[in-house]
């Protein structure tokens, strides 16, 4: 009886613990290095893998580098290409990061919250802090994020290809967590 009960009571934390993670293998990641004078480098990436812990307010993600789509398949060469992100020798961009207001977040209420991110963002070998905001909606069981950042190309050892991408491109990520 005694093993019985230590059972259902570890069976019973395993899914409350499981409850606190909101995962999925479809989010979007939206890069935007246009210029005045060009506006084709976009890309956009809809395989990102995203997880928020809920109480503990980390949030993570990782895209691949050749899932990241261009209108122009002249782009999407040379952005995977060994001059520019080299995504042979660099397959993957991740961020690993925390929700600093975590507390204001309820995500066991339906709401629009904002939430202030602070973490790391690793691209082709190398790693820079991202701080920024997020737009959380909590509808039942899902959690929307969205967040907008620039990020610098120079932190990540990457040209602005002589005046053909921006210096401080926009990323969007966005995902439905369950």
């Amino acid at each position: 009886m005694k093993k019985t009960i230590i059972l259902f009571a570890v069976a019973i934390s395993s899914v409350a613990a499981f409850a606190q993670k909101k995962t999925t293998t479809s989010g979007t990641i939206a890069f935007d290095a246009t210029t005045p004078t060009d506006d084709l480098p976009k890309a956009e990436n809809k395989t990102v893998i995203a997880a928020i812990d809920t109480k503990k307010g980390t949030v993570s993600f990782e895209a691949l580098i050749k899932s990241f789509t261009f209108g122009n398949p002249m782009m999407q060469e040379h952005f995977n290409g060994p001059k520019w992100i080299n995504s042979e020798k660099n397959p993957t961009a991740t961020f690993k990061g925390t929700i600093t207001n975590v507390a204001e977040v309820n995500f066991a209420k339906d709401g629009t919250y904002t939430a202030n991110l602070e973490g790391d963002l690793s691209l082709h070998g190398e790693t820079s802090k991202v701080n920024t905001t997020a737009t959380i909606v909590v509808a039942g069981n899902l959690v929307n994020t969205t967040s907008s950042f620039t990020v610098k190309l120079a932190d990540y050892k990457l040209s602005n290809a002589g005046g053909k991408l921006a210096d401080e491109p926009k990323i969007t990520v966005s995902a439905e967590l369950k």
